[in-house]
């Protein structure tokens, strides 16, 4: 088998057919909160949600949007002098304020030089249609992309980790988002407590019934600080992380499973050392892709194998 063999939909190959070039996401902090911390849907945030955990050197909330971008462009330019920007407003929740106030930061990014488009993540819960009816209208001029959290398609997983969201809500906004013409992402956790190998499949195949365009796989992670980090310590045996070995397999399991055409961004989450509490398989996350490559090659298998 060649090293130009199928594998999976890789993200970088997807914006190059798109844009004809290399791109990089900028992330930055809106400045925004979340329903889940401010009381309207609950208090405390998700169970293992630690915020700085987002946010590379370069971004910093106290900053205004326009600045957080050129930062991170000076950052990354030195390598790829040609290389083009999406603004990725990844921190909390970057729908939840007024339309107004979404529309500035949305535009301000999208003024600097070499930004060709957003990625906004985002809650099922927080899209309303008037925003909605305003990024398809955005998405006519520049390249948009909603991402959003999904983690899980099991209700009792979701009310475990205080999502306060179900599924059903993750579906319909998934499914308005593509009505409107708007390219859809969503963001998966592996490995949360009482989800077994079996869900975790079965999993595959229920987010393969909705109309994505991306999809986030990560490996569940405790992070200091908290809820779900104070539920391990208490409860050890409730839960199971990943070794290296058995979360590659379990990732190319779960994408012989998925829709073939589905854009796979990427397959696990680098949380800084000195927030994490495991797993730490000490590897890059090009380093982790090389070897599930590797393994998809050893196995003989592809994206889609198993779909159905």
């Amino acid at each position: 088998m060649g090293e130009d063999i199928f594998y999976y939909n890789e993200f970088g190959a997807y914006l190059r057919g798109i844009f004809g070039c290399k791109v990089q996401k900028i992330t930055l902090d809106g400045g925004f909160t979340c329903p889940n911390r401010d009381g309207k849907v609950g208090r405390g945030g998700c169970t293992y949600c630690n915020n700085q955990t987002f946010n590379p050197a370069y971004c910093h909330r106290h900053l205004p949007v326009k600045q957080q971008m050129l930062e991170g462009i000076s950052f990354f330019s030195h390598k790829y002098p040609d290389m083009r920007y999406l603004a990725y407003f990844q921190a909390y929740t970057n729908t939840y304020d007024s339309l107004e106030n979404l529309k500035q930061r949305y535009q301000e990014a999208l003024t600097v030089e070499g930004c060709v488009g957003i990625v906004i993540g985002t809650r099922p819960d927080c899209m309303p249609p008037e925003l909605l009816l305003y990024l398809q209208e955005l998405a006519k001029r520049t390249f948009v992309l909603v991402e959003y959290g999904i983690e899980s398609v099991n209700d009792t997983t979701l009310k475990r980790i205080n999502r306060g969201h179900d599924y059903t809500c993750a579906v319909d906004a998934v499914e308005r988002t593509a009505a409107h013409g708007i390219p859809v992402g969503a963001h998966i956790i592996l490995g949360l407590p009482g989800e077994d190998k079996e869900e975790i499949m079965r999993q595959a195949t229920v987010l393969s019934r909705l109309p994505l365009t991306t999809l986030k796989l990560h490996q569940l992670q405790l992070i200091r600080g908290t809820r779900m980090a104070a539920e391990y310590s208490e409860c050890p045996e409730d839960f199971k992380l990943f070794e290296l070995d058995d979360y590659i397999e379990t990732v190319i399991d779960y994408v012989e499973r998925l829709r073939p055409d589905i854009v796979l961004e990427r397959f696990a989450s680098q949380s800084p050392k000195e927030l994490l509490i495991a797993p730490d398989w000490g590897l890059k996350n090009h380093e982790l892709v090389d070897k599930i490559k590797r393994r998809m090659r050893e196995r003989s298998t592809w994206q889609g194998r198993l779909y159905k």
